[in-house]
Order: C-alpha cells, then structure tokens, then sequence
C-alpha cells in the first residue's frame, strides 16, 4: 500500500510539472488558446527597418496587437499588415511610427491615437507614418558636417 501511495504522489506532482511547463511555454511564446478576435489594418512606410512579422504593435506602451506581414507595394513602399485586437479601435487620423525599444533594440511600432471620430475600418489603412530613424545616417550627416 505504501509503495502504491508514493507512486501516486510522485506522478502526480510530475504531472502538475508538465502543466506548469507548458503553461510557460505559451506565455513566453505568446501564443493564443483562447483566440483573442483580431483585425487588420495597413499603413505604408517609406523604411521598415528592424520590423519583422510578429513585431509588437503598441498604443501608449500597451501591446494591442502583432506585425502581420510586409511586403513592397507598387510604389516601391513598404506595406506593413498590422493585426490589431478587436477591442481596440483606431482612429482615421492616428499616426503609426516605428520605433526602437533601447538604443540597439528591437524594432516595434507605436499608433499614437488621433483625435477623429471616425476609426479605420478592417482591411483599412492608416495614412500618417513615420519611418524608422536610421542611426547610420545621422552619425554620417554629423561626421561630415550636414547637420
């Protein structure tokens, strides 16, 4: 009997074990059972340096949704697929950046909300972008005097 209760507990602490581990692994990979409703929205840039699918997308340091694709469009642009959380709406005249989280960090994008009381609507785009600053640009406008 004593050799059966033992057994027990070790399985059954190995298997909250498993649990707690895969419960991480879905944090830390961020990755969604439930299936949060999202959107997508574009917005074109003239530089999409440093983003990548699966970037963050923020409003006001909160994470509202991912990066969900990039590709050039017919005017040589970037065209940047945002996927942005259903709950969250965007208005007309918001503004999307890219930005860089530290000095040398990843690349993520930030909406800095609009005033309008119209919002973009799914598969809409946002007019106002602003490109990612390139360091190695304004180090060579400083270094030879264009500054």
């Amino acid at each position: 009997m004593k050799k059966f209760d033992l057994e027990l507990a070790v399985g059954f602490f190995l298997l909250i074990g498993i649990v707690c581990l895969g419960y991480i692994s879905i944090k830390l990979g961020r990755l969604e059972l439930v299936g949060v409703k999202h959107y997508v929205v574009y917005a074109d840039f003239s530089k999409a340096g440093g983003i990548k699918p699966g970037s963050s997308v923020e409003i006001a340091g909160v994470d509202v949704g991912r990066v969900r694709s990039i590709a050039l469009d017919k005017d040589y642009q970037a065209l940047v697929g945002l996927e942005i959380e259903e709950k969250v709406k965007i208005q007309e005249d918001a503004i999307a950046s890219i930005r860089t989280k530290g000095l040398i960090g990843e690349s993520y994008i930030e909406i800095t909300p609009g005033a309008s009381d119209k919002f973009v609507p799914k598969n809409g785009k946002i007019r106002e972008t602003e490109s990612a600053i390139d360091i190695e640009d304004l180090i060579a406008k400083y270094a030879f005097g264009k500054v």
